[in-house]
């Protein structure tokens, strides 16, 4: 994967988009900036980029994904690849569906994925040194360049979905303490089933994390 280093953007997935749009790279291709001034979250909220913390956004042909990864559960898929690489250094870090990084009980960071053309493009933000009020870091020291060299070795492995999901389906239990927002509407974790998918069974509908 060739790698675009920037000092400061306003957000790596816009960038890695319009890149693509524009047919000025090809995937696989990724964008990492030291700062990041609006970035995106979920539901197409701001995800405040403090300098020194992680801002990466990649993309990769659709042919190129696991042959089983169902696209609407891609973040889940890519974020537990990222929680590994901070899980072999230590870290107590766990996903909550469908995609974010949390430690203990407060987010550190998510997952956004994007179809654009024919590239399905992550975009991902993990408070590393810094933590805007109400959010907490990461609770280990590793280094952005530790990171990208870890992941992108896991990314290039194109470990199966079901490799992926039968370890976090171990830890899903612990997102049934919170809640995430469908249709703009928010919902408890507490009495949903996950799905072999990645989709949750919440009042008899299948919903999938469409992030």
């Amino acid at each position: 994967m060739k790698i675009r280093y920037l000092e400061s953007v306003d957000s790596t997935q816009l960038y890695l988009k319009n890149l693509l749009l524009a047919k000025k790279i090809k995937p696989p291709y990724g964008v990492v900036a030291k700062q990041q001034l609006a970035g995106v979250g979920s539901r197409e909220n701001s995800w405040i980029g403090l300098e020194g913390n992680f801002f990466f956004s990649f993309a990769y042909n659709i042919k190129n994904i696991p042959f089983d990864l169902k696209l609407e559960s891609a973040s889940i898929y890519y974020a537990y690849l990222l929680k590994e690489v901070f899980a072999e250094y230590g870290s107590s870090v766990w996903l909550k569906w469908p995609n974010d990084f949390y430690i203990d009980d407060k987010k550190i960071g998510g997952m956004i994925t994007n179809l654009v053309a024919d590239s399905l493009v992550c975009g991902v933000g993990v408070n590393l040194s810094k933590n805007p009020q109400n959010f907490a870091k990461l609770d280990i020291d590793i280094s952005i360049e530790t990171i990208l060299e870890k992941y992108i070795e896991k990314l290039e492995k194109k470990v199966l979905w079901k490799q992926v999901f039968s370890k976090y389906e171990l830890e899903f239990n612990k997102s049934k303490n919170f809640s995430t927002h469908i249709n703009n509407s928010k919902i408890s974790l507490e009495n949903v089933s996950l799905q072999s998918d990645g989709s949750i069974m919440y009042k008899n509908e299948r919903i999938y994390s469409l992030r």
